[in-house]
């Protein structure tokens, strides 16, 4: 899909300082150069008080810092990219100097790695100083705190830029195994035949994590797993595992498919969701006393269209769990009682999983007759092992930007959706129930399934 949009000849990073720069955004552009991947020039803009030399060791560090192996000949390719300029954003100066040092380029591209609350502030600037005619202005996410807002976001955005000028980073899009979604869907027929209402009983979705907030009470307790995860990065990877093919190969045929997903969703029901925190949040620092704020939550979505109706998808997401894991997984319905299979009443249903994190791979659960009774055989790859070493999810997400390939991005009518189908647990959320650090969240959690099979086990390990 590269090339629907002219390539950037100019990468402008806003907030090049920060801490997102200082973990994935260094390191991303460093393995572009390695792969001879990156082709233009890269201008820093960041309220710090340095020059260029004190930013080239910043980024040499935070490289390192990543576990890379730092080459001294793609590193010094890299830092001869770079340029830096100190300001303040919300000051025209700024813009007025950043005219002058990319003026001589047609199609920059502007990266904001800056809080949402300046999204807008610094769109309406580079208006103002007349850069933004053919750019491409990427945000990173939330898009928005509830729907409201991200309407309003999203009006102030197209006051100065058309939709077509707007990625929405999510680097959940970025990830090996959420891009493979679609083509292992669409590309084997053995999948494609058998992923209906027909065949699948209900579909899970899994994201552990195995650690709490640390260090970010401030910033979680105003947003909560639901806002963090679960109305951005879950809602797109269930929207790729329950789209129609897309008709072609281009990024809005692509967002099409996956928006019609939303659609067909109705807005969450607040009695099919449970809410948690793990015991010993409320002593985070930052954490504000009393607080309500979910470390987990676990609810049941719908799909009214025909491909899904009728099927329940089960989601949770949260913090303190016992392992680090995200997966999909789908449970097939049962073979029919046959006279010859014997005690057929006891073979478990055949299940499709697909482990985006960690170690991306896929594995199917089916049942064969061991010696004396029935046994499950597990059939599975891991994708590093058979298709290599994958690009990054940042490292692909800043490629596809400069490359001009927006699929990897999130579009307005999808965020607006995913918030609309999200809000009215934002507007009544549940009680919120402690849970032990290292379970698997609130008991209360196993009424979301009650009916249907339990909460399974994440795949771990090979």
């Amino acid at each position: 899909m590269a090339g629907e949009a002219p390539e950037a000849d100019v990468l402008v990073i806003f907030g090049i300082t920060g801490d997102l720069a200082r973990k994935m955004t260094y390191r991303a552009l460093y393995r572009l150069e390695q792969h001879g991947l990156l082709r233009c020039e890269i201008v820093g803009v960041a309220a710090d008080d340095i020059g260029l030399d004190d930013l080239v060791s910043r980024a040499r560090e935070s490289i390192a810092e990543s576990g890379t192996t730092v080459d001294d000949e793609v590193f010094t390719r890299l830092a001869g990219r770079l340029d830096y300029l100190s300001g303040d954003v919300t000051e025209h100066e700024v813009y007025r100097q950043l005219a002058s040092r990319i003026h001589r380029y047609q199609r920059p591209l502007f990266y904001l790695e800056m809080p949402p609350s300046l999204f807008a502030p610094i769109v309406e600037q580079l208006g103002k100083a007349d850069l933004l005619t053919g750019a491409t202005v990427a945000v990173e996410k939330p898009f928005g705190h509830d729907l409201d807002s991200a309407r309003d976001l999203n009006a102030r955005l197209h006051d100065v830029l058309d939709e077509s000028q707007i990625l929405r980073v999510d680097h959940f899009l970025g990830k090996e195994p959420v891009i493979e979604l679609e083509y292992l869907r669409f590309a084997n027929l053995a999948l494609a035949e058998i992923w209906d209402r027909h065949t699948v009983s209900s579909i899970q979705i899994t994201m552990a994590e195995d650690f709490g907030v640390t260090d970010r009470g401030s910033f979680y307790d105003k947003v909560g797993a639901l806002r963090d995860v679960v109305q951005n990065h879950l809602m797109q990877v269930l929207a790729l595992v329950a789209m129609e093919p897309p008709a072609g190969d281009t990024a809005d045929e692509l967002r099409d498919k996956k928006c019609e997903v939303f659609r067909a969703m109705p807005a969450l029901d607040p009695a099919h969701c449970v809410r948690g925190q793990y015991e010993g949040y409320l002593d985070v620092d930052g954490v504000e006393a009393g607080s309500t704020t979910e470390t987990f939550v676990a609810m049941r979505l719908e799909i009214d269209n025909w491909r899904w109706s009728g099927v329940p998808i089960f989601l949770r997401a949260g913090k303190g769990l016992p392992e680090r894991v995200t997966e999909v997984r789908l449970l097939l319905r049962r073979t029919p009682k046959l006279a010859f299979l014997r005690k057929s009443t006891q073979v478990d249903a055949n299940q499709i999983v697909l482990r985006i994190d960690p170690d991306p791979g896929m594995r199917m659960h089916l049942t064969a007759m061991g010696k004396q009774t029935w046994q499950n055989v597990h059939l599975q790859t891991l994708f590093a092992g058979e298709l290599g070493e994958p690009l990054e999810p940042y490292e692909r997400l800043l490629h596809s930007a400069m490359s001009g390939d927006h699929s990897l991005f999130a579009r307005q009518d999808a965020v607006e959706e995913t918030w609309r189908i999200v809000q009215p647990l934002l507007d009544n959320p549940p009680p919120v129930h402690t849970y032990p650090t290292g379970s698997w969240g609130p008991d209360e959690a196993d009424s979301v399934v009650r009916g249907h099979a339990h909460w399974q086990e994440p795949w771990l390990g090979e």
